[in-house]
């Protein structure tokens, strides 16, 4: 029992640096090769804040914990709006105008919708996992093709000047990249084994610890950054990171986990977690948006955050005087 909880611990410590050493370096050496800042914030930060996730997934359905990976990407998905935004909220409010962000809640309520459909069987199929990775190379497609058009998003500002702080030569940069990399894969697979040990000592199941311990520790980019965000003003940055997060992963996280392995979900995935976390992705759609108070957005306050911490509050209490 020692051993695993040190395992987690420990594997969650290397996945996060790991993961903001990957981010650094993958930024930088997009930089040398002439990428936009904008794309940068989109593709590469993107895919390196959401990396975790899509790790521990994979290893979890390749060492046959489908718990473990669904409560990985929905049990984040939770995290991201009901803790982070709720603690960033209560930080700084969130006013939410940037056009990009508009059409982004609309799109992340759309594609929790099609998750919730197709995991309403309990299964995750090939079918499945080609669904939800076709719909997300379409959407990075579209957001590529939509950052091209608009150069002029402050998104852009932002991350050229984080860029230029943290710029890096070329071959510092690759090799942060490599090395990144192969410390998020042996990591994943001591916070995956660690898991599942612990879930068999306690005899809950591998989707309760996928929902709390792991999703938690994979969302920590996620909250520093957000957190980080908020407090230098960034409010697009803050809700954007989110946002994406999200759609990162129930698209690829889910869909790359199905993709590897064909997964039988347990029956509460689609009754409790799903629900919870469509419930909560509507709740940001109105917190965020807001049009019956504000033609140009909504306002993510501190009560409507307090609103937020407590609904995680809640949730992780039932679910572990349930799963006991």
């Amino acid at each position: 029992m020692t051993l695993a909880l040190a395992a987690i611990i420990g594997g969650l410590i290397v996945l996060v640096w790991s993961a903001d050493r990957f981010v650094d370096g993958a930024a930088s050496a997009a930089r040398h090769f002439g990428m936009t800042p904008l794309l940068i914030g989109i593709v590469i930060i993107g895919f390196g804040t959401s990396a975790p996730e899509m790790i521990v997934s994979a290893s979890s359905a390749l060492s046959g914990s489908p718990g473990i990976a669904l409560g990985n990407a929905y049990g984040s998905n939770i995290t991201n709006i009901a803790l982070i935004l709720g603690l960033t909220a209560i930080i700084k409010p969130l006013l939410v105008h940037s056009d990009v962000l508009k059409k982004e809640l609309p799109i992340l309520m759309a594609v929790t919708l099609l998750s919730a459909y197709l995991v309403y069987d309990a299964n995750i199929t090939t079918l499945d996992a080609i669904i939800l990775l076709s719909v997300f190379a379409a959407y990075m497609v579209w957001t590529v093709i939509t950052a091209m058009k608009s150069k002029n998003d402050a998104l852009g500002t932002d991350v050229d000047a984080e860029l230029a702080s943290n710029q890096m030569p070329l071959g510092k940069a690759i090799l942060w990249v490599v090395l990144g990399l192969v410390l998020l894969v042996i990591s994943s697979q001591f916070l995956v084994w660690g898991a599942v040990e612990v879930a068999k000592f306690f005899g809950v199941s591998d989707l309760v610890i996928g929902l709390t311990i792991v999703a938690v520790g994979t969302s920590l980019p996620e909250l520093a950054s957000s957190i980080a965000a908020a407090r230098k003003g960034e409010v697009d940055l803050a809700l954007g990171n989110i946002i994406g997060s999200n759609l990162f992963n129930t698209l690829a996280v889910v869909g790359i986990a199905g993709a590897i392995e064909p997964m039988q979900a347990a029956a509460e995935v689609f009754s409790r977690d799903i629900v919870i976390m469509s419930a909560l992705t509507f709740l940001l759609f109105v917190f965020g948006l807001n049009i019956y108070r504000r033609p140009e957005g909504g306002r993510i306050n501190r009560l409507e955050g307090i609103v937020l911490l407590l609904s995680f509050v809640a949730y992780n209490f039932y679910l572990f005087k349930t799963a006991i």
